[in-house]
């Protein structure tokens, strides 16, 4: 009897650990659902938690100090309620180094914005920055987009 609690012990320590990388992405979705206006550093999340969720919009450069990456975010971070409007979750990546999951998966080279679906799909890649209103209307155009229209005329995404 005396070795039952260890393995219990042991198979839930198992269970968390494997576990543990889906609840820190739950807890990413969280934290941008409390905060819409966070923008996160794409190690901290796995793009996938966001999939049904959230419009990605993915920013990367060599380093913060690209200009196009600069003048891309003082875009975004000025008209930021226009894409909380469309359920957009703002995902950054300047660390070619650290080759984040984002960064081996979308392959930029040097500055590239994306905008990437609910579905998890790249709708659009950029290699120069964006305004807002010229990704408010890419997103506009989308099908789920139109859809949550319909479904919500105030213009809300819910």
């Amino acid at each position: 009897m005396t070795g039952a609690p260890m393995i219990s012990r042991l198979t839930l320590s198992a269970f968390l650990a494997l576990a543990a990388p889906a609840f820190a992405d739950t807890d990413a979705v969280v934290r941008w659902q409390q905060e819409p206006t966070t923008v996160f550093d794409a190690t901290e999340i796995d793009i996938d938690a966001f999939q049904w969720i959230a419009r990605p919009v993915v920013v990367f450069a060599n380093t913060p100090a690209d200009p196009a990456f600069q003048e891309q975010m003082e875009e975004i971070i000025a008209e930021l309620d226009r894409l909380v409007e469309r359920d957009v979750v703002v995902i950054t990546d300047t660390d070619p180094d650290g080759q984040s999951d984002l960064r081996r998966q979308l392959r930029p080279r040097g500055f590239m914005m994306v905008l990437m679906g609910k579905d998890g799909q790249v709708s659009l890649r950029k290699p120069l920055p964006w305004t807002v209103r010229e990704l408010s209307r890419s997103i506009d155009k989308m099908p789920m987009r139109r859809r949550e229209l319909r479904e919500n005329p105030s213009g809300d995404a819910t």
